[in-house]
């Protein structure tokens, strides 16, 4: 069954909040996971003398394990929590990909991401993810953009995003994320993939456009290790409304298709707003469909085209419903799903904390969300303009300053 048939059999294109089906979850026969149903493997998540964790996958689920005198504090616990139960990204004989968001393990980098956070319980920060917007380049005009084209042809160089990587690795990050704009434009992307090196994963945000079966090739053997597909509604005339230009779901759903045909993991990445929060089994039922390996949702922000906009934000109803939502889809099948939401209330805002954004013009700002500047890769090292950046004053809050 070729991508088109998959959407068109997932959604209707005609389909409203209102009769969008309910498709039959409770079969697992999503492929994300590689290894047969029943199986069992552990694969260490840490250890040391004070915590020892192991993930386990079996009967199509993880199940986490961990012992030691820092298994009773609440982060810990919280943090295995979100996996437990899950399905995983991928599972395979040799690694596990519990989600598109973090290495495999084992790994290198996945080593590093659990040292960092076994720092951060001592107070220390470490910039885990970087989002590099290296182009502002863009065909759509999406209405809620976070990063709007100025007009200016804002790009970084390569020689530039080459000594940024170099830079945040050193730093300790484990996920690099490549950005826009549409980065699938940026004709040295490879290039720039291929320079994160196995301390880190790194990662692709597109809405498809550009994103051709030929660059999906180039970036998998370069060592891209997942692509961040943007989705604003399973619907097809609701989704190239919001982005302003029409083919855009038809090239969203070509670009699943040729991440997936070039082996890299996917990601549809969902802004929940009012309006389209009553989609959520139809998004999941998408994604099952298209052989999508995690579903990300992701509250909208006033920032951006919608900066001066308010009561964006989901009511608390729609929080309730989205967490009952998660909840139950645990039990359903795959693929997995990672709530933004959630995560904010277990952990707290991540931005300056474990987080930072980089923008076309080089400025570095706590997140892609918040726009205020603490300082330019062009100007100094991205170290000092980290440390600065601890005195951001909403580090961890449990409610996006940026929520209106």
């Amino acid at each position: 069954m070729s991508w088109d048939e998959k959407a068109k059999d997932a959604v209707p294109s005609d389909a409203s909040c209102h009769d969008v089906p309910s498709h039959d979850l409770t079969r697992n026969d999503n492929p994300c996971s590689d290894m047969s149903i029943g199986s069992s493997r552990s694969y260490l998540l840490y250890r040391n003398p004070l915590l020892r964790a192991e993930a386990r996958v079996q009967e199509g689920r993880v199940k986490v394990d961990i012992a030691g005198p820092l298994a009773h504090l609440p982060l810990i616990r919280s943090s295995m929590e979100m996996f437990e139960g899950q399905v995983a990204a991928r599972a395979g004989p040799e690694q596990l990909s519990l989600s598109t968001w973090i290495p495999p393990l084992p790994g290198r980098a996945f080593g590093r991401l659990a040292n960092s956070r076994m720092r951060a319980l001592l107070g220390l920060r470490t910039p885990d993810q970087v989002t590099i917007s290296i182009t502002e380049e863009c065909p759509n005009r999406c209405a809620h953009c976070a990063l709007p084209n100025s007009g200016n042809k804002l790009r970084l160089s390569p020689p530039t995003v080459r000594d940024l990587i170099r830079q945040i690795l050193e730093m300790g990050t484990t996920l690099v994320i490549f950005d826009g704009g549409e980065p699938a434009l940026y004709p040295e992307l490879p290039e720039l993939v291929r320079c994160v090196d196995d301390r880190a994963i790194s990662t692709l945000f597109t809405s498809g456009a550009g994103f051709t079966a030929p660059l999906a090739k180039r970036l998998k053997e370069a060592g891209l290790y997942a692509v961040n597909v943007s989705l604003d509604s399973p619907v097809a005339e609701e989704h190239d409304a919001m982005r302003g230009r029409a083919g855009v779901f038809q090239e969203a759903m070509q670009a699943v298709d040729n991440a997936i045909q070039a082996g890299l993991l996917v990601d549809l990445y969902v802004v929940l707003r009012r309006e389209n929060i009553c989609h959520l089994q139809a998004f999941h039922d998408l994604a099952r469909n298209v052989g999508a390996h995690e579903l990300t949702f992701f509250e909208v922000v006033s920032t951006g085209r919608w900066s001066d906009r308010v009561g964006l934000a989901l009511t608390p109803g729609d929080h309730a419903l989205l967490a009952d939502f998660v909840l139950n889809a645990k039990a359903r099948g795959g693929p997995r799903i990672f709530s933004v939401p959630d995560a904010y209330k277990r952990f707290g805002c991540f931005a300056a904390r474990s987080w930072m954004h980089v923008t076309p013009a080089g400025e570095v700002y706590p997140c892609s969300c918040y726009p205020e500047s603490w300082g330019n890769i062009l100007l100094e090292p991205v170290k000092k303009i980290w440390q600065r950046m601890g005195r951001f004053p909403y580090q961890g809050n449990k409610i996006c300053p940026m929520r209106k």
